[in-house]
């Protein structure tokens, strides 16, 4: 049986994204106010949460694959701390500059697709959430709804969401609200 996924972005979403980005030190990892309180509601409205992230300081040799585990991990433990959990993560390592175009890099659809295959994702019935453009033009594609959060980089990118009718909301707390009002 399919279930619907709210697809979610790591940095800036989730966690607080420190300059200058390329976060590679599990220390600094940190939970955006109200993050696993708002993914335990997604679970608790039968929706699964799946990261999915690019991760370009890995291709430019500012992230170690290890240090981008020890990051992941740490996130993982924050989250169980709080009672919540994600039940899935997908990254692409890739830089454009360095390493061409590739199928896996958002706003590209290789890793959502892979995660549908893996863990039998309704699309239509999914949601989108991040602080980029490029965290949600996926949804147009396979047929959920986006919603921008203004923490992170969301600044950056509201005008662009509200040209495309998306909504905009202040974080991921209240774009799990804007989820809970559509059901």
């Amino acid at each position: 049986m399919t279930r619907p996924a709210a697809f979610v972005d790591r940095d800036g979403t989730l966690v607080d994204d420190p300059p200058p980005g390329y976060l590679n030190d599990p220390a600094r990892v940190t939970l955006l106010s109200g993050t696993a309180e708002a993914i335990k509601r997604l679970h608790a409205f039968g929706y699964l949460v799946v990261v999915v992230t690019n991760q370009a300081g890995i291709s430019r040799g500012r992230v170690t694959w290890d240090q981008y585990h020890a990051v992941a991990a740490r996130l993982d433990e924050l989250l169980e701390e709080e009672g919540a959990r994600l039940d899935a993560t997908y990254v692409c390592p890739h830089a454009p500059e360095l390493d061409g175009e590739c199928p896996c890099r958002k706003p590209n659809l290789e890793l959502y697709q892979r995660a549908g295959t893996d863990l039998d994702i309704d699309f239509s019935h999914s949601y989108w959430v991040g602080d980029r453009i490029t965290d949600l033009t996926p949804a147009l594609t396979l047929g959920g709804r986006a919603i921008l959060v203004l923490t992170g980089n969301g600044p950056d990118h509201k005008e662009s969401a509200l040209a495309q009718a998306l909504p905009v909301v202040a974080d991921l707390a209240a774009a799990v609200s804007a989820i809970a009002a559509r059901r």
